[in-house]
């Protein structure tokens, strides 16, 4: 009766496709990765923005007045957004967009 082994060749040939399917794969998943934490970035933006805007509307505030974190959370926003990327936001002044350290998220 004869064993039956796999060939060294056999199992070049598997590893060299498994290679492959992950080296076509891992870039795949990296932007998938970093499209999904824009759209998040991009989320927070709106909401920070949606947030200023009804701060300035029930204070009174005029285009260049000053708004911090502290005015919105809790009653405009339900608490100080973190960006997935590890970015930093700027609320900016009443009247302009806010915005975020890393390249490429804007509202």
């Amino acid at each position: 009766m004869k064993k039956q082994h796999f060939t060294l060749v056999e199992i070049m040939i598997v590893v060299a496709i498994i290679g492959l399917l992950a080296a076509i794969a891992i870039p795949s998943f990296i932007q998938a990765r970093n499209t999904s934490r824009q759209n998040a970035c991009i989320a927070n933006l709106k909401q920070i923005d949606a947030g200023k805007e009804q701060y300035a509307l029930a204070a009174n505030k005029n285009d260049g007045d000053a708004v911090t974190f502290a005015n919105l959370v809790t009653t405009y926003i339900k608490k100080t957004p973190t960006c997935p990327a590890g970015g930093a936001y700027t609320i900016g002044n009443v009247g302009t967009d806010p915005a975020c350290n890393i390249t490429g998220h804007t509202l």
